[in-house]
């Protein structure tokens, strides 16, 4: 450990701070209600309405019922009930689509399927990182089963019109997943307004904490479990309950629910802020994204002339992150980015600032500062 100041966090799209109301609701959990919610005695009582109650702040915030929240150990798995829980279900059509724009929790789960005999399509995206409608309206057909898209896309924020392709998907009989761990806490996220079947969300992207999630799936839609095991969960996801996490995610989903439009108007803000800051001093600084249909917390900004990765090097006054890959020295560009369009150099110039609940304008003006002067630095020894 060490008494060093830490930087200033603009990396929301990685993980967030638990809120303080989030700790205080978690703490009972470890320590006086730590029963089995399965047992019948008091203590799994306590334990039992601590996780019903849960499920019903997490209905509140999707505008769902109870008993179509199924609680999972985060995203991930959450994105693999769904994509191999209703493939299974209905085996009899072998056919999935899905984007090249999509978290491994949603890509590996499809090429899982591939490699066991599935068709699969990869629909690509526009110049904004929005996935090309006629594309995946012309790969749909009788033998597709499900289609499954990230909402907002974890590394440009760019939100995916949902509602449209669920229009398109339901027109072929299949059933659609949208993955919303990013746009979960920072829009409003109602599945009978998307149209969708099932809706993943992860905890910590909305300031609940690690290692607990939860996958909404509509009545009537046929899934199966992929882990086998006991009957909790309805049977769905077998494993004893992180009780005291998703009592924290409840929380926090209520408190996202009475406070979004807040919560939105805030990370926008300090967003703009942000983008004013670097527009105004480094020329040719660019954004990658659609311009409206955005997550209000992201900016992916192309520094010209300079790679994400020595940038931030640069700035250890901030954390933040590329969409690179290094492997044994060698750096790779984001596989978002060049989807998207962008050559290696540019996707390679990309860095990922994502300001939350906690950030404040005068973090923002401090971040802003030194990023606009690492970039100085760095592109002027570039150009030595």
């Amino acid at each position: 450990m060490t008494d060093e100041p830490l930087p200033i966090y603009l990396d929301h799209n990685a993980t967030t701070p638990l809120l303080p109301e989030v700790v205080d609701a978690m703490l009972p959990y470890l320590q006086r209600h730590f029963g089995n919610p399965s047992s019948s005695h008091p203590y799994g009582r306590e334990a039992r309405a601590g996780v019903e109650h849960a499920r019903e702040q997490v209905a509140g915030l999707l505008g769902c019922q109870p008993h179509e929240v199924f609680f999972t150990s985060g995203g991930t798995e959450a994105n693999n009930l769904a994509i191999r829980g209703v493939t299974e279900a209905v085996a009899r059509r072998r056919h999935v689509v899905t984007t090249t724009i999509e978290h491994p929790a949603t890509a590996n789960p499809c090429r899982y399927l591939e490699a066991h005999g599935w068709r699969v399509d990869y629909v690509g995206v526009d110049a904004s990182c929005r996935v090309r409608l006629d594309e995946l309206g012309s790969r749909l057909g009788g033998e597709t089963a499900l289609v499954t898209v990230i909402h907002a896309n974890n590394e440009t924020g760019t939100l995916q019109p949902i509602e449209e392709l669920a229009a398109l998907v339901h027109r072929h009989g299949a059933y659609l997943h949208a993955d919303a761990a990013q746009s979960v806490g920072k829009v409003a996220v109602n599945v009978d307004a998307l149209g969708v079947d099932l809706l993943s969300i992860a905890g910590h992207k909305l300031n609940a904490p690690k290692g607990v999630g939860a996958l909404y799936v509509r009545r009537g839609t046929p899934i199966q479990p992929f882990t086998r095991g006991a009957g909790h969960e309805r049977g769905l996801r077998p494993g004893t309950e992180n009780v005291a996490s998703i009592v924290g995610l409840g929380v926090a989903c209520e408190s996202v629910a009475t406070k979004l439009a807040a919560r939105t108007a805030h990370l926008l803000s300090l967003r703009d802020q942000l983008w004013h800051l670097l527009t105004t001093a480094i020329p040719g600084v660019k954004r990658n994204g659609h311009d409206t249909e955005q997550l209000p917390n992201t900016l992916s900004v192309r520094f010209p002339r300079v790679r994400g990765t020595a940038l931030l090097d640069a700035t250890p006054e901030v954390a933040a992150s590329t969409g690179s890959a290094c492997h044994e020295g060698h750096e790779s560009a984001s596989s978002v980015l060049l989807a998207m369009g962008l050559g290696a150099e540019e996707a390679l110039e990309t860095v990922r600032l994502s300001v939350g609940t906690v950030t404040t304008r005068e973090e923002i003006e401090r971040a802003g500062a030194a990023l606009v002067n690492a970039w100085r630095v760095v592109s002027r020894a570039g150009d030595a």
